[in-house]
């Protein structure tokens, strides 16, 4: 079985890949960092999968389609597709420059959508396959301080039901997962205690978890938050 996890290098993404690298399924990543990408492959060589690593920045449209035209030709097929690339970057909209709301829009939605669709036809032909949407809680909830981020973790979901709706006649499944905060890197050097934190592992266990449940049901979204999370 054949997976790609974008954003697997840390985080979320990294321990998606290793879930899914542990079950058996090779594995097609893609990062900006060459280092990263060696360091994530080298961490998984125990598991004996095949780890395809690319170099691209995923807010680059011709570098997604580059990234999954390789992948394309790597692999005769794709069982899973994992779209957990995205960034964050605080402010309000009102206040927030343009290019704030743009490299969210470009990494949070537009590199979902083309991959979506370049793997989704893939998926329609097989008449298989899953595809996951790393969404968030902001997705549906508004955070203070979020808001660009909010409006493009929203259309984020949105992509995910029409895509659900579109590939559900060829049996190929679409499922959000809509996580709170969780133990990433992003918070380093915080003071909050980790046990208040959804732990990536937590998500990367229900994906697989979803993964296996019978061939007649598909899971469309989970929401993963903290019992108490204390800032």
């Amino acid at each position: 079985m054949n997976a790609i996890v974008t954003g697997a290098t840390k985080g979320i993404g990294r321990a998606i890949a290793v879930k899914l690298a542990e079950a058996g399924y090779n594995i097609a990543v893609c990062a900006r960092s060459n280092i990263d990408l060696a360091v994530l492959a080298g961490d998984l060589a125990y598991t004996g999968v095949k780890v395809f690593c690319w170099t691209a920045d995923l807010s680059v449209k011709d570098e997604v389609y580059r990234f999954a035209a390789e992948v394309g030709t790597t692999f005769d097929k794709i069982d899973v597709l994992v779209n957990n690339a995205g960034v964050f970057i605080p402010g309000s909209v009102l206040n927030e420059e343009d290019k704030s709301f743009e490299e969210q829009l470009f990494l949070n939605l537009n590199a979902p959508y083309y991959l979506a669709k370049y793997f989704g036809k893939m998926m329609s032909e097989q008449q298989y396959g899953h595809i996951f949407s790393i969404c968030s809680v902001s997705s549906k909830e508004i955070k203070e301080n979020g808001g660009s981020y909010a409006v493009t973790k929203s259309a984020l979901l949105s992509l995910n039901n029409v895509l659900r709706q579109e590939l559900s006649r060829y049996n190929v499944k679409v499922t959000a997962i809509l996580p709170g905060e969780t133990l990433t890197p992003s918070w380093e050097g915080t003071a909050i205690p980790a046990d208040s934190f959804v732990k990536p592992e937590d998500i990367a266990d229900a994906l697989y978890t979803i993964l296996n449940l019978s061939s007649g049901v598909n899971v469309e979204e989970i929401i993963l938050k903290p019992l108490n999370f204390k800032a």
